[in-house]
């Protein structure tokens, strides 16, 4: 059932999007009937007079063929602009202007001379095709010679307008040979000033047509929306709600720069409406950017590119912010959205070079996105001209992009599809394959049972019997294991008690004398039954009650607290290499008959020389104030506590 209205859904996207393309062309071709002034001068004036007759019925004035005074202190009222009209230096024409040239910081007066030569009596209209413009004051003439102020823009409720269409139209008095209109436009962002001026039955059908096609647009929008629903409540994958609104902030974007949002959605918020396109504009590159990683699972896939997909989306919510803080001259500078773009759409294909087929629509997908937002900040920087087509190039880009993301989804989905029923194919086969092995296993096992079991009832009489005697062997051997076991333990202790006492008497080896004093732990453990075998005295209070210290083997004071480690007030306190090391040199030194070089002794420990020479030097100095004392006792024990007993004299 899923399944069928999938298919359905796709085959209805499929013919809408097909609908609307055409739709496009048909506007676009319709537009070629129009005829556009760029500054050039007219043939039946010398005063830049637009003739409105019989051969077209819509003509387009681009900026460089209006007639406009740019005024940089904002201080120029009506008043002065009809006493000064007549200077040159007031109203002329920009032929070299470009659009990053628009300053929000100015005003600017258009004047609009025209001519109504039509044979037919018919009502012409001036329009704005940019609904972003803040205040547009027309200044229009009646039929006693003074001028009628009228307010549009997009800082005034929408009720206001005179027509309730997106744009802002004015109707264009016919009373005498040459008519003048003026207008006044201040903009707080980008000012597109291009006028269409038009006759009502051309408004009428442009209208239709464009309201059609936003109609199929933003319906395939919502198809799209629908279909990915459905698809989110079949396979419950992630990626389908973000998708999904990705397409609802598209759609809401669009609406919000063809004005369309603040006609039907927000008519009474015209503040809102001067942020809603950067705020959905922000909201549409960061779902590009959480279904792109999705999509193509980045973070496992890709990790170096799953982390610049994340910069990306925390500078662009920086820059974001910024646009709020700052203001609203940052919104004109959409053009940074072709960066992250386009680096989705480099994913894309490193993605696809490494095998992961879905994103080949997913390329061609963002490679058209791609496209649109580039030929729209061409567009923006004069590069290529306005027409009716590259003024609608971002919403067919988003058009064709939607249906190769759906697709790319769809295509995603069939190979997960393929893939599980080979899966499932081949699962079948070894389950026939291992079918027919477990039936000729057992009947072989079977027989195999049959024979074993005649030879094993024969023989296990005579494993009892042998068992049984087993048993009693068993019991005798661990009986001698334990007394050999005993002995053992005694041999060794003894063998070490030995060692220990053939450590003066007789010349040993370095790895005899490691095996009686193989660590660190051994040593610490001699020094604790040497230091305190006649019981523990406190040196700082003389309390000879203790108990375990913080570390093996040192004692800690019950009175004062004092923690005595086994090598404090001896020899070895300080000491910054291995105890047992230490041990051995003493044992050279106590020992004549084991003589070695500085050199020698120090490649056998593996110790610096300087090292071993500072040791022997304390070594000696401690049997020096030992004999200096009148002691005869030059034993190692005796060497290694009278240093502490030297100290505390």
């Amino acid at each position: 059932m899923n399944r069928e209205i999938i298919n359905l859904t796709l085959g209805a996207i499929k013919q809408h999007t097909i609908l609307c393309i055409l739709c496009f062309i048909s506007i676009a071709s319709q537009a070629q009937k129009t005829k556009t002034l760029k500054g050039e001068k007219q043939d039946l004036s010398t005063s830049n007079i637009i003739e409105l007759g019989d051969r077209f019925e819509e003509i387009i004035i681009d900026y460089p063929g209006l007639e406009i005074f740019i005024d940089s202190t904002k201080s120029k009222n009506f008043d002065y602009i009809r006493k000064n009209e007549d200077r040159e230096s007031l109203f002329k024409n920009f032929p070299d202007f470009k659009n990053q040239d628009y300053n929000s910081s100015y005003t600017y007066w258009v004047r609009l001379k025209f001519k109504i030569t039509s044979a037919e009596k018919r009502l012409w209209l001036a329009e704005f095709y940019d609904q972003s413009i803040d205040y547009i004051t027309a200044y229009v003439p009646n039929e006693n010679g003074d001028f009628i102020k009228q307010e549009y823009g997009d800082a005034y409720l929408y009720k206001q307008r005179e027509f309730a269409h997106k744009n802002f139209h004015v109707i264009l008095p016919s009373h005498g040979d040459v008519e003048t209109v003026y207008f006044k436009i201040e903009s707080g962002n980008f000012a597109d000033i291009r006028i269409a001026v038009r006759t009502t039955n051309r408004f009428v059908f442009y209208s239709l047509n464009e309201y059609f096609l936003y109609g199929i647009f933003y319906g395939m929008i919502l198809i799209i929306c629908l279909y990915n629903i459905l698809m989110f409540s079949a396979i419950r994958e992630v990626k389908y709600i973000y998708y999904t609104f990705y397409l609802l902030c598209v759609a809401i974007y669009a609406m919000c720069i063809d004005g369309i949002a603040f006609q039907y959605l927000w008519p009474n918020s015209p503040k809102w409406n001067q942020y809603a396109a950067a705020v959905f504009l922000y909201f549409v590159i960061i779902g590009a950017i959480l279904f792109s990683r999705k999509f193509l699972r980045t973070e496992t896939k890709l990790p170096w590119h799953d982390r610049v997909l994340k910069a990306f989306l925390i500078l662009r919510s920086i820059y974001f912010i910024a646009v709020l803080v700052e203001g609203r001259y940052l919104l004109d500078t959409r053009f940074i959205e072709v960066l992250p773009l386009g680096f989705i759409f480099y994913t894309g294909v490193v993605t696809y070079l490494r095998g992961y087929r879905p994103a080949r629509f997913f390329i061609t997908a963002y490679g058209i996105l791609f496209l649109g937002f580039f030929v729209k900040a061409l567009i923006y920087v004069n590069l290529i001209p306005f027409t009716i087509l590259t003024y609608y190039t971002l919403h067919i880009s988003f058009l064709l992009e939607m249906l190769f993301l759906t697709f790319a989804l769809a295509d995603r989905v069939r190979i997960l599809k393929n893939n599980r029923d080979r899966a499932y194919r081949r699962i079948i086969r070894q389950f026939e394959v291992n079918a027919d092995l477990k039936d000729r296993v057992n009947k072989e096992l079977e027989e195999m049972v049959n024979e074993r079991t005649k030879q094993l009832n024969e023989n296990y009489k005579e494993l009892e019997k042998a068992n049984f005697k087993l048993i009693k062997q068993s019991e005798e051997i661990n009986q001698i294991n334990s007394i050999l076991d005993l002995d053992n333990w005694k041999l060794k202790n003894n063998l070490k008690e030995v060692l220990k006492d053939r450590v003066f008497p007789k010349k040993i080896s370095y790895d005899e004398f490691k095996k009686i004093f193989p660590n660190d732990i051994s040593c610490q453990k001699y020094l604790h039954d040497l230091k305190w075998s006649k019981g523990f005295t406190c040196k700082k209070c003389g309390n000879d009650r203790y108990s375990s210290g913080s570390k093996k083997f040192s004692l800690r004071c019950t009175k004062c607290g004092y923690d005595e480690s086994p090598t404090t007030n001896t020899i070895f306190k300080g000491l910054r290499f291995p105890i047992n090391k230490a041990f051995y040199i003493l044992y050279t030194i106590m020992n004549q008959d084991t003589h070695f070089t500085l050199d020698e002794l120090s490649g056998k420990l593996d110790l610096r020389r300087n090292t071993v020479w500072s040791f022997q030097k304390k070594v000696k100095e401690t049997i020096k104030n030992h004999e200096n004392k009148g002691s005869s006792d030059n034993e190692w024990q005796s060497i290694m506590l009278d240093f502490g007993q030297k100290i505390q004299s």
